[in-house]
């Protein structure tokens, strides 16, 4: 049995507007990604900007096999209270758990926590990321064995990664973000971060665009009405029937196996 510790990235309050519109939350994709691969799990959950009683996690922090950091509609360059609590808990995190797989808004937090910087991307991914390449560094990294070389992947980010922590190397690139995926190591601890979202299907991306429509036509701009969006929905469909949810999910069945050899 394997003790795994989900971080939450979403405020509360995000968590349960995404409940009220039938959405799982980011920790609810994660769970049923983690048990899709293996049943001998045992979870623990935190949300180190809502949570109360986050220095009963602290404190036992040793003893997790893996902890994995999921999404959020945040953005670290706004360094509220919220956030600043999210990247300490990371600090904390990087000392002390040997595996970390930190996915999108977690991959940004390891990055800030260990040095590195994340701004406003030029161009976002919405619902999709398209063309991912695997560099010849990651082809050797254990994350992506037996992935393709270049794939496309759920994904939904409006930043980016443009410094890695001191020792981080890039595994991963597209024409949207230089920085895909990357690796880096602290206080011998592992730390593998994906800008996109293996553990979150094609059908709650659509849901998430649907239910953020008015927010991306109105104060992101990345449609201009309601028939791109339908439009771009439409793209994301077609791909579900391309692709293939093994090999999609395989950074989680490997980044699992990486728990095992340890």
């Amino acid at each position: 049995m394997k003790n795994i510790l989900i971080v939450e990235g979403n405020l509360r309050e995000e968590n349960q507007s995404f409940s009220r519109a039938g959405i799982q939350t980011h920790t609810e994709s994660l769970k049923d990604t983690l048990n899709h691969f293996s049943k001998e799990i045992k979870f623990d959950v935190v949300n180190p900007s809502s949570d109360k009683n986050i220095q009963k996690i602290t404190d036992k922090l040793i003893i997790y096999d893996g902890l994995i950091w999921g999404g959020s509609s945040l953005n670290i360059y706004n360094n509220t209270p919220e956030i600043i609590k999210q990247i300490e808990f990371m600090k904390v995190c990087q000392k002390k758990v040997k595996n970390i797989l930190a996915i999108c808004w977690g991959m940004q937090v390891a990055v800030t926590a260990a040095g590195g910087e994340v701004k406003k991307a030029k161009n976002s991914h919405i619902g999709i990321a398209n063309e991912i390449e695997i560099n010849d560094i990651g082809l050797s990294n254990p994350l992506y064995k037996d992935k393709k070389k270049k794939f496309n992947s759920p994904a939904f980010n409006f930043d980016e990664v443009v410094k890695l922590p001191e020792n981080g190397i890039c595994l991963a690139s597209n024409k949207i973000n230089r920085i895909q995926s990357l690796y880096f190591e602290t206080n011998r601890n592992k730390i593998w971060g994906l800008q996109y979202h293996p553990e979150i299907t094609y059908e709650k991306m659509i849901q998430l665009i649907e239910f953020r429509k008015e927010k991306l036509i109105n104060f992101r701009n990345v449609f201009k009405d309601d028939t791109e969006v339908d439009n771009h929905i439409e793209f994301i469909r077609k791909e579900i029937f391309k692709s293939d949810k093994e090999n999609r999910m395989i950074e989680i069945k490997n980044w699992l196996r990486s728990l095992n050899a340890n």
